[in-house]
């Protein structure tokens, strides 16, 4: 009895500290429901109302080709709620049907339906009008139909995604026998190139993100949300990658390979975009240039495990990992397509590359007892050059 006498004294302080944390904790948010419900109830911004029309933005985040016409996917970013009341295609007025009906509010999407005979190969622009008169401007800037989601038009993207993406990375890791007994040099070397392909990548993601994110409504913060989806996902690699110590040989070519997938994924839903969109008819050569441009990231994957034996199965894996996602974004880029979801994607992919250039060149440095100086020598400057380069070199060949 007096055992549980002195537990209950000793537990009533406890008790009460933590009724006056929930207290504290619970005051501001009752002050500022309070503060909310007061500028709605009162309207003080009622005094500067003069007549000015509200602030209107409307961004087409898809648009969608087929024999029943045209099809816009919109999203209003306004200060209110917005109403289309006209629709222009070439300059002339035609009947629209806006799904769902009604004001389109902040934040919210509409698809706006347009019986217009577009014609093939060319070139039409939209303009959507406001009840206000605003005015906002859409251009197609080369007619073709929307892919559907049928077996061909799969079949002939997973052809077209797998010899971008998954090829060049398995052409790529078949050099590993020849670079198996490579010296201290030739190994300084190789991981210092792959330091700069995957920096080249770094700087190219971020700018492929941007441009994205510079398409997407204004509510997305677009730069904003680049650096911080970028560093989000840098911070939470690092934090999973240094769990049981600083990750080398298989645990970072598998790292590597993570961060090129996230970046052929990004690339993948851009270029599904562009087909969709009809601003991109890749030749022959453009293929060619893309494999070629991707060839080194194998042997970025394959550099970290040369003094490993790791089983076949492992290098298909990798392989899969790296290149695979190409084929998946391709996919989603032609079918489901909105500028934010592209720079979320390359953001994070930005991130993940960033995470293995620290790791690579951590793996580096422990190679040379943890020396800076260890960087500065001929082959790791000379790696760094010639990955930078060669990325450099090969983009030529498919920026267009």
């Amino acid at each position: 009895m007096n055992e549980r006498v002195i537990i209950e004294s000793t537990q009533a302080p406890e008790i009460r500290s933590n009724r006056r944390n929930l207290l504290w904790l619970l005051a501001p948010l009752v002050v500022m429901i309070a503060a909310f419900w007061w500028l709605v109830a009162a309207n003080p911004l009622a005094s500067f109302n003069n007549g000015a029309p509200p602030v209107e933005n409307l961004t087409v985040e898809r648009t969608i080709l087929d024999y029943n016409g045209l099809r816009l996917l919109v999203r209003g970013g306004g200060s209110e709620a917005m109403n289309i009341a006209q629709v222009q295609v070439d300059a002339a007025y035609w009947q629209f049907e806006q799904t769902p009906p009604g004001p389109i509010a902040r934040g919210s999407t509409a698809w706006i339906s347009v019986p217009f005979p577009w014609v093939l190969g060319e070139a039409h622009n939209v303009t959507l009008v406001t009840n206000t008169g605003a005015t906002f401007d859409h251009e197609i800037p080369v007619a073709v139909a929307t892919p559907v989601a049928t077996s061909d038009a799969l079949a002939s993207q997973a052809l077209l995604g797998a010899f971008v993406g998954i090829v060049p990375i398995v052409i790529g890791l078949m050099f590993y026998p020849a670079l198996k007994g490579a010296g201290p040099s030739t190994m300084s070397f190789l991981l210092a190139m792959t330091v700069g392909l995957l920096g080249f990548l770094f700087i190219d993601t971020i700018e492929e993100a941007l441009e994205f994110a510079g398409q997407s409504a204004a509510i997305f913060q677009g730069s904003a949300m680049v650096f911080l989806a970028a560093a989000a996902a840098f911070l939470l690699l690092m934090a999973i990658s240094r769990r049981e110590g600083r990750p080398s040989g298989l645990a970072l070519a598998t790292y590597i390979a993570l961060g090129i997938g996230l970046h052929n994924f990004g690339e993948g839903l851009a270029i599904g975009a562009a087909f969709a969109a009809g601003a991109a008819g890749l030749g022959t050569f453009l293929v060619m240039g893309f494999t070629l441009h991707n060839i080194t990231e194998g042997i970025a994957i394959a550099a970290p495990i040369l003094k490993a034996r790791p089983p076949l199965w492992r290098f298909g894996a990798l392989a899969l990992l790296a290149g695979g996602p190409a084929v998946l974004g391709m996919w989603l880029g032609s079918l489901t397509y909105a500028p934010q979801w592209s720079a979320l994607a390359l953001a994070i992919g930005a991130g993940a590359i960033l995470q293995v250039i620290v790791e690579v060149t951590a793996s580096m440095m422990r190679s040379h007892e943890g020396r800076m100086t260890g960087l500065l020598t001929t082959p790791v400057m000379a790696g760094m050059a010639v990955g930078i380069t060669f990325m450099y070199a090969t983009a030529m060949l498919v920026k267009i």
